[in-house]
């Protein structure tokens, strides 16, 4: 048992992946670029930051091509941007500044943790072999793993169910809108990784971090006291 001003440990953290544990956005909108360049299509800055960062690749690929695009034809482009994407990125795989610290000193008080993206499983399982997240994390959870994306709260309510924890007992690490707002409607408190957005961007969250040298256990739990 661990703990902290006579209080036990029993919250879990989660982390959302895309611009919370590695800076991946710039080489996301690389791929979708050259994906879309493909196409007669260029989208602006501003469209990206609308209207793809945090979002599912089906919303993202409705948006953008602005019609429905399902089953196998979704699979089919879905792996060929992603596939860019894995391409472009897997010499860079880093965490932001601060991640793996503060991953160790959670795990040295004993508070479990997942990570919950809306990504699909290659990107996750080459991000977390890069970082050798599967010795710290508990419960991984990509886009395959869910039928409802961000803002719905699925995926961060069946982490919390995988981890024994209930959602009130859940922090979220989040960069975007559409997570902070999934995370909210878990139910769970909420840290803005202001590594996409400002505040003033984001719903109201209960912490907000440039990067994870300024957290800590500490400052975790004294969130839920």
């Amino acid at each position: 048992m661990d703990y902290l001003c006579g209080m036990k440990t029993e919250f879990a953290v989660i982390f959302d992946m895309d611009g919370v544990i590695c800076h991946t956005n710039p080489y996301h909108s690389r791929a979708f670029r050259a994906f879309f360049a493909k196409r007669g299509l260029n989208p602006t800055d501003g469209e990206f930051a609308q209207h793809m960062f945090g979002k599912s690749n089906s919303y993202i690929l409705k948006h953008f091509l602005q019609r429905e695009i399902v089953g196998e034809e979704f699979a089919q482009l879905e792996d060929e941007k992603e596939s860019l994407f894995r391409e472009l990125y897997e010499p860079y795989v880093d965490p932001i500044a601060g991640f793996s610290g503060f991953l160790v000193d959670l795990k040295n008080h004993g508070v479990k943790t997942a990570v919950a993206t809306s990504a699909p499983r290659a990107n996750l399982d080459l991000i977390s072999g890069k970082l050798d997240l599967p010795s710290s994390i508990d419960s991984f959870m990509a886009s395959e793993d869910v039928t409802k994306h961000k803002p719905d709260p699925q995926v961060y309510l069946t982490s919390a169910e995988r981890l024994g924890i209930k959602p009130e007992n859940c922090l979220v690490f989040e960069d975007s809108f559409s997570g902070v707002s999934a995370a909210i409607n878990a139910g769970m408190k909420v840290v803005g990784v202001l590594s996409s957005h400002t505040k003033e961007e984001l719903p109201p969250c209960d912490d907000y971090i440039e990067d994870y040298r300024e957290m800590s256990f500490g400052r975790v739990a004294a969130l839920f006291n």
